[in-house]
C-alpha cells in the first residue's frame, strides 16, 4: 500500500468504530442546514413548471411506460417487487429491509462493517437486499403520483420513507454496508424530492427529514469512498452522488465541497477507466453503460447549473457511445462480461435490448451523428422534454452495418448487410486488475442477424449463491470459445478475482470491401502441465459465410471442446449431416453449422442455461465439438446465414496449408491457411499468402482474396502477383463487372484475365 491508502484506510477503520460508539452513547447530532438559500438556484433537469409538459409527452409517446409505471406502482403497494431478474418478491405486510427475499436469508442488525456481506450463508445474496434498499422504487411511486395524481402513491411513498429509516438507524446493518448503495439512495431520494417539487406532497417537514437524510450520506459517502476499496463503478457512482447533493441541496453546509469533490472524481475517473478506444476498462456490456449513464448524468447537470465541462471528459463519452452504438448495428447489443442488474434510472430496463438507452441521451447532448442506432425513451424525456421528442420521434435506424475494432478493449466487430449481421470477437484483456466482472471468455464470439441474437454470451445469473453457478456462468465452457481438458482458461479465486488470467494477442485484422479476416491467440492453457496454445482464425465473406478455425497446439493428448450457446429462441435440427439453427416458433431458419465430412470432432447438442437478466435463468440450446486427440489439432466451423445444403470437405494433399473446400449446388468455396509465412501448394494451388480465398460459381471464378502474400497460382496461371508482400487484394466479379482492390497503392505486376476456366477447377 501506499502511505496515502494507508492513511485513508486508517481513518476509515477510525470513524467506524468512533460512529458505533456514539450510537451507543446516544450522542449521534441531527445534521444542521443553512439558515439562507445561496444566491443561485439549482437546476434539475426538470422544474416544477415543466413537470406537466414531461408527463403530457410520455403519455403522449411513450404510453406504454406510463401504463408499466402504474402497474409496477400498484405492485409496490402491495409490498410485491421486481427486483433485478426476479418478479413478485413478496415482502409481506411489513417490509423486512434486511431480507433477501430470494432466499430467505436476513442479515443481522449489527454494526455495518461487521457484516460479512460476501457470505452467503450469513445474509443470501445482498444484491438482492441491496436492490429494494436502492429506493428506486419510490421514484416510480413518484412518477406515478405525477401521471395520476393519485395520493394513495404518495401515501405508500412516506409510509415507507419513515418505515425505512425506523428499521435502518446508522450505523447499523447492510444497508449501511456498501458506500455505492448509499449513493444510489441518494440519487433516488433526489429524483423524488424533484418530482414531488412544487406539489402539496412535498411537505415542509419532509422535505427537511430529506435535507437531512442527505447530509448524513453525503458525509458517509466523502468519509468512505471506494477509493482503494472497488475503485471503479463504485467510485464513480459515489463520486456522482456527492456530485448531485452539493449541486441540489445549496443547503447543506459542505454542499460547495461535494459538488467540487464529485465533479472532480468524476472527470478523473473517466480518464482512468475508459480506454482510449472508448470502451470500459471493466470489459463488461452492462459495466461500460453503467458507467456510461452515471457520467451522462453528471455532465448533463452540469451543464444546466453552468459547471464547466472539459473537453476531454466529452471526447470520452462520444467514444464510449461510439462503442455502444457499433455493438447495436445488427439489433440490441449482445453482452458481455458481468451482468449486474442494476441501472441508473430504471431498474426494469435491465436486459441486453435495453443497453442501448444512453444513445438517446447522448444523441441529446450531441447530435443525432453520434448516437447511431437512438431511439425514444422515457429517461430521454424527463431530461430534454420536447427536444428529446423532436429528435428522436422515429426510432433511427443504425447506417448499414460496417466492421470496426476497438483495439485497446480487444473488440473486433466483423458486418454484414442483406442480411443485416454482426460477429464479435472478443480478443482483448479479461478485465483490469483481478478482472472481478470479466470472463474467462478469450476469443469467444457473438453473432446478431437481423436483429436478434443469435449465438449469445450466456450472461452471468448470480454473484452469490449456495452453488457453483457464479464460476459456471462467467467459465469458458459458458462462452463460444475452445476449452481445454475441461478446464477454464483462467482460475477463479474468489467472485471477483481471477489468477493466471490469459494473454491476448492479435496476430492479424484485415478487413476489406469483400471481407474480413482476424487471426489471434491466448496462452490461457499453457498452465496445464501439457501447455496449449490456443489459436483462432474467423474469416467471413460479404454476404457469404462465417469461417471459424480453431486450432489447439502443444504437445500430448488432450480433451477439446468448443461450445456455441444459442438464444433461447432457438432449437437445432439435423438435415444431411448439418446443424440448422431454426426459430422454435416458426421453424424459421436463421443459420447453418457445417464442418468437414469424416471429421474427428464429434457434435452434439444438449439444453444449457442463459440468463438474459441477473436473478432469470433459460433453458437454450447448446452446440458442442469434441474431440479427444494428440496436438496439433484443429476444427473448423462454417457458419451461413442463408445456406444451401452444402458440404466441407478438408483437402489432405496441403503442403504447408491447410485447405478446405465448400460444394453447394453450382459453387465451391476454397479457402486455404498458410503456415508461418511459407510457400505452400495444394494441388494445383500455389501461394505464399496467410489467408487464400477464392469462389468458383459456374466454372468461373467469381470471387478471390489473398491476405499476407504476394503471389497466388492456380496450375501454371498465375492469377495475381504483386513485387512486395501486400496486406491484402481482393477482386470480385458483379453482374460480369470486374473489381479489384488493394490494400496498398501498389498495382499487382500480374494479374489473370478470369476467362471460363476448365471444370477441374
Amino acid at each position: 500500500m501506499s502511505s496515502d491508502e494507508v492513511r485513508v484506510r486508517l481513518t476509515q477503520e477510525v470513524w467506524k468504530r468512533v460512529d458505533v460508539l456514539l450510537f451507543g452513547a446516544g450522542l449521534q447530532t441531527r445534521p444542521k442546514l443553512a439558515t439562507a438559500l445561496p444566491g443561485t438556484i439549482p437546476r434539475f433537469f426538470f422544474s416544477p413548471e415543466e413537470l406537466p409538459d414531461r408527463t403530457a409527452l410520455i403519455r403522449e409517446h411513450l404510453p406504454s411506460e406510463l401504463e408499466s409505471t402504474i402497474a409496477l406502482s400498484d405492485k409496490i403497494c402491495r409490498h410485491k417487487f421486481d427486483l433485478l431478474g426476479y418478479k413478485d418478491l413478496d415482502y409481506g405486510q411489513e417490509i423486512d429491509w434486511h431480507l433477501d427475499a430470494v432466499h430467505g436469508k436476513r442479515a443481522p442488525l449489527k454494526p455495518w462493517f461487521r457484516i460479512r456481506y460476501l457470505d452467503f450463508a450469513e445474509v443470501g445474496d445482498h444484491k438482492v437486499t441491496w436492490e429494494l434498499n436502492r429506493h428506486q422504487h419510490l421514484v416510480t411511486l413518484a412518477k406515478a403520483y405525477c401521471f395520476t395524481g393519485e395520493n394513495r402513491y404518495i401515501n405508500e411513498l412516506l409510509t415507507q420513507w419513515y418505515a425505512w429509516h425506523k428499521a435502518n438507524p446508522y450505523p447499523l446493518g447492510i444497508n449501511w454496508a456498501s458506500t455505492l448503495e448509499v449513493a444510489f439512495r441518494s440519487l433516488s431520494w433526489l429524483w423524488v424530492r424533484n418530482l414531488l417539487s412544487g406539489s402539496n406532497a412535498l411537505t415542509s417537514s419532509f422535505d427537511a427529514g430529506m435535507l437531512e437524510a442527505l447530509q448524513r450520506n453525503g458525509r458517509y459517502i466523502e468519509r468512505y469512498l471506494s477509493t482503494y476499496f472497488s475503485p471503479n463503478t463504485h467510485l464513480i457512482g459515489e463520486a456522482v452522488a456527492l456530485f448531485f447533493i452539493g449541486t441540489l441541496c445549496p443547503q447543506i453546509p459542505h454542499a460547495q465541497h461535494w459538488q467540487d469533490l464529485g465533479w472532480k472524481i468524476v472527470l478523473k475517473e473517466a480518464k482512468r477507466q475508459v480506454r482510449p478506444d472508448g470502451l470500459y476498462f471493466e470489459q463488461a456490456l452492462y459495466y461500460h453503460v453503467y458507467a456510461l449513464d452515471f457520467f451522462l448524468h453528471s455532465r448533463i447537470l452540469a451543464s444546466l447549473n453552468a459547471i464547466p465541462i472539459p473537453a476531454s471528459f466529452d471526447a470520452t463519452l462520444k467514444r464510449m457511445l461510439e462503442v455502444l452504438s457499433a455493438l447495436s448495428q445488427a439489433g440490441c447489443p449482445e453482452g458481455f462480461g458481468d451482468d449486474d442488474g442494476g441501472r441508473l434510472f430504471n431498474p426494469a430496463r435491465n436486459r441486453d435490448e435495453h443497453m442501448t438507452d444512453p444513445l438517446a441521451l447522448g444523441a441529446a447532448v450531441y447530435g443525432t451523428e453520434s448516437a447511431g442506432g437512438a431511439s425514444l425513451t422515457e429517461e430521454s424525456l424527463w431530461f430534454f422534454g420536447s427536444r428529446a421528442a423532436e429528435l428522436l420521434r422515429i426510432s433511427m435506424p443504425p447506417a448499414q452495418p460496417v466492421s470496426k475494432t476497438f483495439q485497446a478493449g480487444g473488440i473486433y466487430l466483423m458486418a454484414d448487410s442483406a442480411p443485416s449481421e454482426l460477429l464479435c470477437i472478443d480478443a482483448g484483456p479479461q478485465g483490469t486488475g483481478h478482472s472481478g466482472h470479466g470472463h474467462a471468455d478469450a476469443l469467444s464470439i457473438r453473432l446478431a442477424i437481423n436483429g436478434r441474437r443469435v449465438l449469445v454470451d450466456s450472461g452471468t445469473y448470480s454473484y452469490f449463491s449456495d452453488n457453483d453457478d457464479r464460476n459456471t456462468f462467467r467459465g469458458t465452457s459458458a462462452h463460444n470459445t475452445l476449452v481445454v481438458d475441461s478446464v477454464d482458461q483462467a482460475v477463479p479465486h474468489g467472485p471477483f478475482a481471477w489468477s493466471s488470467i490469459p494473454n491476448v494477442k492479435v496476430e492479424r485484422w484485415a478487413t476489406g470491401k469483400t471481407f474480413d479476416y482476424f487471426s489471434g491467440h491466448h496462452d490461457g492453457f499453457r498452465r496445464l502441465s501439457d501447455p496449449v496454445l490456443h489459436r483462432r482464425f474467423v474469416f467471413h465473406t460479404r454476404r457469404g459465410p462465417w469461417l471459424v478455425r480453431d486450432c489447439a497446439e502443444g504437445i500430448g493428448t488432450h480433451l477439446l471442446e468448443i461450445f456455441w450457446h444459442f438464444d433461447a429462441e432457438f432449437k437445432i435440427v439435423e438435415q444431411d449431416g448439418n446443424l440448422l439453427v431454426a426459430r422454435s416458433a416458426d421453424g424459421r431458419r436463421e443459420l447453418a453449422l457445417n464442418t468437414p465430412a469424416g471429421s474427428q470432432w464429434q457434435a452434439n447438442v444438449f439444453s444449457g442455461r442463459i440468463a438474459p437478466a441477473y436473478g432469470e435463468v433459460q433453458v437454450a440450446p447448446v452446440v458442442r465439438f469434441a474431440a479427444t486427440t494428440p496436438l496439433p489439432a484443429e476444427c473448423l466451423v462454417r457458419l451461413e446465414a442463408i445456406a444451401e445444403n452444402g458440404k466441407v470437405s478438408r483437402l489432405q494433399e496441403a503442403n504447408g496449408a491447410v485447405a478446405y473446400r465448400y460444394d453447394a449446388s453450382v459453387r465451391s468455396d476454397y479457402v486455404f491457411f498458410g503456415q508461418n509465412q511459407r510457400l505452400w501448394s495444394c494441388g494445383a494451388w500455389q501461394s505464399d499468402a496467410e489467408l487464400f480465398y477464392c469462389r468458383v460459381q459456374d466454372g468461373r471464378i467469381a470471387h478471390l482474396v489473398m491476405v499476407g502474400g504476394s503471389f497466388a497460382k492456380w496450375t501454371d496461371r498465375t492469377l495475381v502477383r504483386f513485387d512486395d508482400q501486400v496486406e491484402h487484394f481482393e477482386w470480385v466479379l458483379r453482374d460480369g463487372v470486374s473489381e479489384s482492390f488493394c490494400s496498398s497503392e501498389q498495382s499487382p505486376a500480374e494479374l489473370m484475365h478470369f476467362e471460363v476456366l476448365d471444370s477441374v477447377l
